[in-house]
């Protein structure tokens, strides 16, 4: 079993083992369902620019213990294959467990584990992208700052566990129903410093009744075109404009 497969299912026996103890009238469980032009995560399409379907599930106490699943379509690992070397997956699911609460009035935390996972088909001695990380996260008002660690390979770069992720947001509410989203971060891929880069983004959020919402975004990133280009020769770190239609449930 992957160790991402292993943590995750530790992390989900310990959560199990606090929920149970208010009841299920303490719980809620929430979800929602995205369709967006481009799939980007940290600033990378994983879609080779093309549309994305991608929807979740969450489970939250009131202890403040919550977990969750989360999936999307992708391409990202078989648009670098070749024949050579053959990779086929297509789909990706992740899943998570954590704990958020107020410490006071204004400061908010959130801590857990967080696993992906890419089923598919992959060479032998081909360095698998399953990837787990523990995050900590603050928010104070709008403003959130993020830092996830890598406990195992990141996303397939080789003896890379350690690898850390720093990330800050504003996501500001400045007229009823529209909220404006900034973000900035900084990959740092450990023993292969050409992967590190820096990333950003700036958008805005119209919310409408019913749980519906749509959120257009520009971003960019400074990565290395060597590194993010695929085998259609497609840079995936480049400035790209999102358009992204999601139902809350």
């Amino acid at each position: 079993m992957p160790r991402s497969s292993l943590t995750f299912r530790v992390g989900a026996i310990l959560a199990s083992a606090f929920l149970p103890a208010a009841g299920p009238a303490a719980a809620a469980v929430s979800g929602s369902l995205s369709l967006t032009n481009d799939y980007l995560f940290r600033g990378l399409s994983q879609t080779n620019q093309k549309p994305a379907l991608q929807g979740g599930v969450e489970y939250a106490h009131d202890s403040g213990i919550y977990a969750g699943v989360w999936g999307s379509n992708i391409s990202w690992l078989s648009d670098y294959s070749s024949a050579a070397l053959p990779i086929s997956s297509s789909v990706e699911l992740d899943g998570y467990v954590g704990w958020r609460g107020n410490l006071s009035d204004t400061l908010k935390l959130d801590a857990g584990v967080y696993t992906y996972y890419y089923p598919g088909d992959y060479p032998t001695g081909f360095v698998r992208p399953y990837t787990t990380e523990v995050y900590l996260g603050a928010s104070w008002g709008p403003a959130t700052l993020k830092y996830s660690h890598a406990l195992t390979n990141l996303f397939g770069f080789a003896e890379s566990d350690g690898s850390g992720y720093l990330e800050a947001s504003v996501n500001y509410e400045f007229s009823p129903g529209w909220t404006l989203n900034a973000h900035a971060g900084h990959q740092r891929v450990k023993g292969t410093s050409a992967a590190s880069y820096s990333d950003w983004k700036l958008g805005v959020t119209r919310g409408f009744d019913g749980g519906w919402s749509l959120a257009a975004a520009y971003a960019d990133t400074n990565a290395e075109r060597g590194v993010y280009t695929n085998a259609f020769g497609h840079f995936l770190g480049r400035s790209t404009g999102t358009l992204t239609l999601s139902k809350a449930f």
